[in-house]
């Protein structure tokens, strides 16, 4: 989580909202990357998008199996999507997100048994940190309006 928190930190800096997602195979990062819709002009750019995205080039397939997810915000209804979509085994977040989140908040489709993939979950990872990261980039975002 602590690499995940880095990206988060990396999207700050940037102006984006701050979340950042890495993807582990085997104990080895795969992919790691932060929120970058502002940048890219795209609203599919999300973390959780991008490390997906960049693990199936760099493994060469499309099922990310064996893979844990690190995200510090509870992912949204794509990012979930896309996450039970591409097989991966666990997913590991750190606060919810009690506007968006499709893992506990709002929704569940990580674990719906509706799906044929289910994600095992673990979610509050510095889970407080997480938040306090969000919470400080809105506070200032609206300091400046």
């Amino acid at each position: 989580m602590g690499l995940a928190l880095a990206e988060a930190r990396k999207a700050y800096a940037a102006g984006e909202v701050p979340i950042g997602a890495v993807l582990v195979l085997d104990g080895e990062v795969i992919a790691a990357a932060h929120n970058m819709r502002e940048a890219w002009h795209d609203a599919t750019a999300h973390a959780e998008i991008i490390v997906i995205r960049e693990a199936c080039r760099k493994l060469g397939r499309w099922r990310l199996t064996g893979t844990t997810l690190y995200v510090t915000i509870e992912p949204c209804p794509m990012c979930a999507g896309a996450l039970v979509m591409s097989r991966i085994d666990r997913l590991v977040y750190g606060s919810p997100d009690y506007k968006a989140g499709a893992v506990e908040s709002i929704f569940n489709v990580v674990q719906n048994g509706a799906l044929n993939h289910r994600a095992e979950v673990f979610a509050g990872v510095r889970g407080d940190e997480c938040a306090a990261l969000m919470r400080e980039f809105f506070k200032e975002r609206r300091s400046k309006d």
